[in-house]
């Protein structure tokens, strides 16, 4: 899509009726002004990155093992059958203000298939990813921990277990095939969560946990029940630097917002279940199994 763009600025130069000197220092000027677009898309995109499935991994092999292993016995220790989790891409003094974790999804203690035929017991991780290629496109994908921490950028885990009424109605959202009735393909990083034009990963929990607290899959109902009662987190970057991002990353998009945009977080969604007692706890769970509660649910995403 950017070459396009700047094929586009090459050809309105040709098209111009200027002389040599006058195309040439057009051309120069279009040139910079494409390069610093180039930049702070670059930049902009980085920052709000961090939901596709693959990703090169910045840790080794055995390290994501053991660290996947460890957030999986947290979570059974805590007796979860069902919990939100939450991997961070991206360091934090990159990413907007107010906003740790780049994606998020729901795992399900179940029986899993091994590679050699048996089953054993372990979690599965619903997500909803980016597609890497076409990036204003999501699929719903399920995998492990293992997988889901690969492209990580730091070993840390975002966890909210809820309630257990809570944790049931999810895994029955799943065992019924219900989830995915409320995916919208159509994918913005910073998706409106109250209306269903763009839906990012942290949208889609939201949509699936409102889902199993209502016993709806209505997307009218969920939208209205979401916006009478989820307050989401708003996006500290400048609308200016959001809406060029927006020209050249099919990744990114503001047609689903007003004046405001804001979307949802890991922090947002944590706030919400907390404030109306869906959850039991959060915790950011980092390396050597250090724990850190979060008491105040404003600092989830930010801490």
């Amino acid at each position: 899509m950017f070459r396009k763009k700047v094929a586009s600025a090459k050809r309105a130069i040709s098209n111009q009726g200027l002389g040599y000197q006058g195309r040439e220092s057009m051309k120069t000027f279009l040139y910079s002004m494409v390069l610093l677009m180039a930049l702070l898309v670059v930049n902009v995109d980085h920052a709000l990155a961090g939901s596709q499935q693959h990703g090169k991994p910045s840790f080794s092999p055995e390290a994501i093992a053991t660290f996947s292993k460890d957030v999986e016995k947290y979570a059974a220790g805590q007796g979860a059958r069902a919990f939100i989790i939450a991997r961070r891409g991206r360091p934090v003094e990159d990413m907007p203000e107010g906003i740790r974790f780049t994606h998020t999804a729901i795992a399900i203690y179940s029986n899993i298939q091994l590679e050699n035929g048996e089953t054993a017991k372990g979690y599965a991780i619903h997500n909803l990813y980016q597609d890497a290629d076409k990036q204003d496109v999501s699929h719903l994908i399920t995998d492990y921990p293992v997988d889901f921490f690969w492209s990580a950028y730091a070993l840390e885990a975002g966890i909210i277990i809820p309630s257990v009424a809570v944790q049931q109605a999810l895994i029955s959202m799943y065992s019924e095939d219900k989830a995915k009735l409320l995916h919208n393909p159509r994918y913005s990083v910073v998706a409106n969560p109250f209306n269903s034009e763009r839906q990012n990963c942290t949208e889609y929990t939201l949509d699936v946990l409102n889902a199993a607290v209502y016993s709806t899959t209505d997307i009218a109902q969920l939208k209205a029940n979401a916006k009478a009662h989820f307050t989401p987190q708003k996006v500290n970057m400048s609308r200016a630097k959001l809406g060029l991002a927006s020209m050249f990353s099919d990744g990114v998009t503001l047609s689903d917002h007003g004046r405001k945009v804001e979307t949802t977080t890991f922090g947002s969604l944590a706030r919400y279940m907390q404030k109306y007692d869906l959850s039991e706890k959060t915790v950011i769970f980092t390396s050597n199994e250090q724990i850190t509660n979060i008491e105040e649910f404003s600092n989830a995403d930010s801490e």
